[in-house]
């Protein structure tokens, strides 16, 4: 009788055990596994020597998830979650857009070793610092757009510079050195509208486009736009002035425009 039972047992119930083990392997086998993916500086995926998942923060996600990374192009535009730092870019990157984020502050170390740069664009972000030599070690930028964000006052601008805007911030004279674009020999276009200026800085020959409206200008010289002790000046390139909506009375100075094709545009008392 015991014999007997034992090989019931044997021929039921081992079978029947044995079914849940395998189906056991098989939906441990099916489910999921997930691997660490590291990421390369350009922002593209390489081989990991471990297999845990490693949690990210929404700025230390691979720049090429976040943003759109496009034949030297990098496209950050309103990204989601809200950027607040300059992502790590590609070392090919020559032009960024990165704009109307939350970025606060440009520090020394977000645009080191980026030589291939070209253009920047920053506007309608929060930043209301930047390093004074956060562009200086960019050779080749030249075109710069910080416009619609919270700064008083300028760093240091790399002089292959071809255009600069800075318009609809909060900058004060004392934050604007008064040589700060004398030495950029190629800048053409500089935007310095709706600002807090109450002076006009030095401005280089080479401009073609200088916006100055909207802020708190109250006085110019015959030195700010030409040369007061040179009558046969004429300063050619100057196309297009603006200097509506300061506290201004240019008929004070009716010299201070001598030296150009054509009056400021705009309304002036």
């Amino acid at each position: 009788m015991k014999q007997l039972t034992t090989l019931i047992f044997a021929t039921v119930m081992v079978p029947w055990i044995m079914s849940f083990t395998v189906k056991d392997e098989y939906m441990e086998a099916k489910k999921p596994k997930i691997d660490t993916v590291n990421y390369d500086h350009d922002g593209f995926p390489q081989d990991s020597g471990t297999d845990q998942a490693v949690a990210r923060k929404p700025n230390e996600l691979p720049t090429c998830l976040l943003c759109v990374c496009l034949s030297g192009s990098v496209y950050c535009e309103e990204v989601s979650p809200e950027m607040t730092a300059v992502p790590a870019l590609p070392k090919e990157t020559a032009y960024l857009y990165a704009r109307f984020n939350k970025i606060r502050k440009i520090s020394n170390r977000d645009f080191a070793d980026m030589a291939t740069l070209r253009r920047i664009d920053l506007t309608g972000n929060s930043i209301s610092e930047i390093e004074d030599g956060a562009f200086l070690k960019l050779p080749n930028l030249e075109e710069l757009n910080l416009s619609q964000n919270r700064l008083t006052k300028l760093p240091a601008l790399p002089t292959k510079l071809h255009f600069f805007d800075a318009s609809f911030n909060r900058l004060k004279t004392q934050g604007v050195k008064a040589t700060a674009f004398k030495k950029l020999t190629k800048l053409a276009y500089l935007y310095l509208g709706n600002n807090e200026l109450t002076a006009v800085p030095q401005l280089p020959e080479s401009l073609h486009v200088v916006y100055l409206n909207n802020n708190k200008i109250s006085t110019i010289t015959d030195e700010t736009f030409c040369k007061g002790n040179n009558s046969y000046y004429i300063r050619s390139q100057l196309d297009e002035v603006r200097l509506n909506e300061n506290p201004i009375n240019l008929s004070e100075n009716p010299n201070s425009f001598i030296c150009l094709l054509s009056l400021p545009i705009g309304w002036y008392k």
